[in-house]
């Protein structure tokens, strides 16, 4: 599972939504200037998590968004699936597809970069968004 830029946005989003829950929804321009995202690029990301079912949105003036889940449920490899699903991603850790591979078959760093996949799919499955909450409330003094 390669991480995107996209991948890293979509992380910050959900962070930021989740380090302001319980409060009203929030902006999207609030979580694009307090995780230094791109607004544009925020709006479409948003819209995936909207559709896969991490975050709810509502309209208006007093709308925004708001995590479905609680952070000690979320954790960072269901964000990436969710967006590898949206994108049709089928990509190898050197490649930047599988399909377009021309070792595919006969590749033999293969089993180098499936092992290399699962030791930060492992990573990614073991750590929370809570988790991460609680790493910056530990560097942070918070």
């Amino acid at each position: 599972m390669l991480v995107t830029q996209k991948k890293q946005y979509a992380l910050r989003a959900i962070f930021e939504l989740a380090k302001q829950q319980g409060e009203e929804p929030v902006k999207t321009a609030s979580i694009a200037e307090a995780q230094s995202i791109p607004l544009r690029f925020l709006e479409v990301i948003m819209g995936q998590l909207k559709r896969a079912g991490l975050v709810e949105s509502k309209r208006g003036f007093f709308g925004g968004y708001t995590l479905l889940q609680p952070p000690d449920q979320i954790r960072v490899g269901d964000i990436f699936r969710l967006l590898d699903q949206e994108d049709n991603a089928d990509a190898c850790m050197a490649c930047a597809s599988k399909g377009n591979c021309p070792f595919l078959g006969g590749c033999v760093f293969m089993a180098l970069w499936d092992r290399a996949q699962q030791a930060m799919d492992a990573v990614y499955d073991q750590t929370t968004i809570q988790a991460l909450l609680d790493q910056e409330a530990r560097l942070t003094g918070t």
